[in-house]
């Protein structure tokens, strides 16, 4: 029978359910079936299995467990994003919050991490943003770390190749610089340049691990629209180590329909979703 006609059944939808919340602290309600339904029947297509429960046999065995785990994570996270996303946020850091960090470091470079950074354009508009600050302030260095859960948005944003409607929020001045035209005719692909590639360092990312594996505290961490997908316990649990891994000063954007209100953090609201490290708490 093909998936087309076999709906996935409540019990195995329940056992997904668990398994997702387990592995990736995603909770997934009823109204979501449909939806992983439609994500799964591509991936059963590229496995050659006929229906949900002969999928999910698969994915529970050991050798499911063992290589289709991060896939199926792939397949269920949610990858939302844009250049420039949220824009006020990057006015804010090369206007206000640039010059303190900078003058904070020193000779040190700046260590500005997107945690949930998707296909790639937040990562990439940090780098923009930052490298045109450095043009005008001599010895400023700095740093992208850019981590997501899903290996599939991870090769993406390595490539740096975009649709031109992807690009269209980028400022034309810095479109000039740090985009590139493909040679091929009538192609609507754009491709960030090299320079700006290697400022930019890809890592996966489980926000369930227990360590997250960053041996240096960031100045800035933007981890925003992706905390919305956890329950509340969930949210305080990564919030947590986020701030954790935070210069006391160092900055942290979230998104605009996200708050830390009542989370007991050690963190200072300065304005709409953004926070500052407090001295002195850990």
């Amino acid at each position: 029978m093909s998936t087309h006609e076999e709906a996935l059944s409540g019990r195995d939808f329940a056992r997904l359910c668990s398994f997702i919340h387990k592995e990736a602290g995603i909770r997934l309600g009823q109204e979501k079936k449909t939806m992983l339904e439609g994500r799964m029947k591509r991936r059963l297509r590229d496995l050659n299995i006929g229906s949900y429960k002969q999928y999910c046999e698969y994915l529970f065995g050991e050798q499911g467990l063992r290589e289709e785990k991060v896939r199926f994570i792939d397949v269920v996270t949610t990858n939302k994003t844009d250049f420039f996303r949220e824009s006020k946020h990057f006015d804010y850091l090369a206007q206000r919050a640039l010059p303190e960090m900078a003058t904070r470091a020193g000779a040190e470079p700046l260590l500005v991490w997107s945690a949930g950074c998707s296909s790639g354009e937040e990562p990439y508009t940090l780098a923009m943003v930052l490298s045109d600050y450095a043009e005008s302030h001599s010895g400023f260095r700095f740093r992208v770390l850019a981590t997501d859960i899903s290996t599939i948005v991870l090769e993406k944003a390595r490539l740096g190749v975009y649709k031109n409607d992807d690009v269209e929020p980028v400022p034309p001045a810095l479109r000039r610089k740090y985009l590139l035209r493909s040679r091929e005719a009538h192609t609507d692909r754009v491709r960030i340049v090299p320079e700006l590639r290697r400022l930019v360092e890809f890592r996966r990312l489980n926000f369930m691990d227990a360590d997250y594996g960053v041996s240096e505290k960031a100045d800035a961490i933007f981890c925003r629209n992706v905390i919305i997908y956890f329950d509340r316990e969930t949210q305080r649990t990564i919030l947590g180590k986020l701030t954790n891994n935070l210069k006391p000063g160092g900055y942290l954007f979230v998104g605009h329909s996200e708050t830390l209100h009542d989370m007991n953090l050690p963190v200072e609201a300065l304005g709409p979703a953004l926070y500052r490290r407090i001295d002195g708490r850990t």
